[in-house]
């Protein structure tokens, strides 16, 4: 893995989705939602963007280890402390320690993306995972498709 981009589908059509993750050159798609099929996430519930991908050439696969509990996910929704979740989950990364699995999913693709909600990254924890990964590995490139 040479390249980590991070996409979120929110306030994204279909067709803007599939050539952001085309123009970064992606392979695979990392799905690192908690929760990937409600009916809200429209084109990106996890079956539907499994076959759209598939049409696109880009391998799908949901990596939970990446996820966040469903308590730091609902604690943050209930609150809206980013600070508090970010601690929350870096710690949940330091202790899952899941760059072994990051490294199988993305193993033998050049470009990998990580899949989230958030339309922008920065309140996001696909961010989160980007620099938990670029952390231990300085020499990937991260580049957040927005």
């Amino acid at each position: 893995m040479e390249t980590l981009c991070t996409i979120g589908y929110t306030k994204k059509d279909l067709r803007s989705f599939v050539e952001l993750l085309r123009g970064a050159g992606v392979t695979k798609l990392i799905d690192i939602r908690l929760r990937n099929t409600s009916q809200l996430a429209g084109f990106a519930k996890k079956n539907d963007l499994e076959f759209i991908l598939g049409l696109c050439g880009i391998d799908y696969e949901h990596v939970l280890e990446l996820a966040p509990t469903d308590e730091l996910l609902d604690g943050y929704k209930k609150s809206k402390d980013w600070d508090q979740f970010e601690a929350g989950f870096n710690a949940l990364l330091k202790d899952r320690d899941p760059m072994d699995r990051l490294g199988t999913a993305a193993d033998g693709n050049s470009s990998v993306c990580l899949l989230c909600t958030e339309d922008q990254p920065e309140k996001c924890h696909r961010r989160l995972v980007a620099e938990y990964a670029l952390a231990q590995r300085p020499g990937v490139k991260v580049q957040h498709l927005i």
